[in-house]
C-alpha cells in the first residue's frame, strides 16, 4: 500500500506508467511500477511554468494506493541503489536537452545578426559581435565533447561513468543558460519579444540546471570523486 506525495513530477497526468522510489522497511526503499488507473493514485493541478510548458507538470499523490507484488521491480532493499544508477543514464539526457537548447539558440543568433542591419552594415559585421558568437561556439562545441564522452563511459560501464555523468549535465545546463541568454542580448530588443524564439530557448533552458539534479548537486557529486582516496 502506497502512501504519500510526489513534488513536481515530469509528465504527471500524461504518462501511462510511473517508475516510484517508496519505503519498503526502517531503512529500505524498492521501486515500484505504478499505473495510472491503480486504485488511490490521482494528480495534483498542473503547474503553470517559465519554460518548457509542452510538457505537464504536476504532484503525483498516493492515498492507499494498492500495487501488486509483482510491480516490485528487482529487489525490495535495494530501490535506492536502483535510483541512483540510473542517474549516470538521465543525466547525459538532461545534457543532451540543453546541448540542443544552447545550439538552437546560437543559430537562431547567428541568423538575426546576418540580417539585421545597423548604421549601414551587418550586424554580424561588428566586432563585439563577433567576439561573443566565437566565445558561445566554443563552449557549445566543449559541451559537446564533454557529453559524448560521458555517454561513451555510460555504455562502457567505465568506473568514473557517474561522475563523467555530472560534469556533462553541469556544464552543458551552464553553457544552455549562458547561450540562450547571450542570444536574447544579441537580438537587442527583438530578443525579448515571442516574436522570436530565443526568449522561449532562455526560460527553457533553465530547466535543466535544476531537475535530474541540480548544478550544485552535481558540482558536490564531481568534487566527492576528485577528492576520494
Amino acid at each position: 500500500m502506497l502512501n504519500g506525495q510526489k513534488r513536481y513530477i515530469t509528465n504527471a497526468s500524461r504518462s501511462d506508467w510511473y517508475s516510484v522510489l517508496a519505503r519498503t522497511g526502517e531503512n529500505s526503499f524498492g521501486v515500484f511500477a505504478v499505473h495510472k488507473s491503480d486504485p488511490g493514485l490521482s494528480f495534483g493541478k498542473l503547474e503553470s511554468k517559465m519554460g518548457v510548458r509542452g510538457s505537464p507538470t504536476a504532484d503525483v499523490i498516493f492515498e492507499e494506493c494498492r500495487v501488486d507484488d509483482y510491480r516490485l521491480l528487482g529487489d525490495s532493499k535495494e530501490g535506492r541503489q536502483y535510483i541512483t544508477d540510473s542517474l549516470a543514464y538521465t543525466r547525459p539526457l538532461i545534457g543532451a536537452q540543453a546541448l540542443g537548447i544552447a545550439q538552437g539558440a546560437l543559430d537562431a543568433a547567428i541568423k538575426y545578426v546576418k540580417e539585421r542591419e545597423v548604421f549601414g552594415q551587418q550586424v554580424a559585421r561588428f566586432q563585439m559581435i563577433r567576439g561573443t558568437i566565437g566565445d558561445l561556439a566554443t563552449e557549445i562545441e566543449a559541451s559537446r565533447q564533454l557529453l559524448y564522452r560521458s555517454c561513451e563511459a555510460v555504455e562502457n560501464k567505465e568506473p568514473e561513468a557517474r561522475t563523467l555523468a555530472s560534469m556533462a549535465k553541469l556544464f552543458c545546463s551552464n553553457v544552455a543558460m549562458k547561450v540562450a541568454t547571450e542570444s536574447v542580448q544579441l537580438h537587442g530588443g527583438a530578443g525579448y519579444l515571442t516574436d522570436f524564439p530565443v526568449e522561449r530557448m532562455m526560460r527553457d533552458a533553465k530547466i535543466t540546471q535544476i531537475y535530474e539534479g541540480t548544478s550544485e548537486i552535481q558540482k558536490l557529486i564531481v568534487a566527492k570523486a576528485m577528492l576520494s582516496d
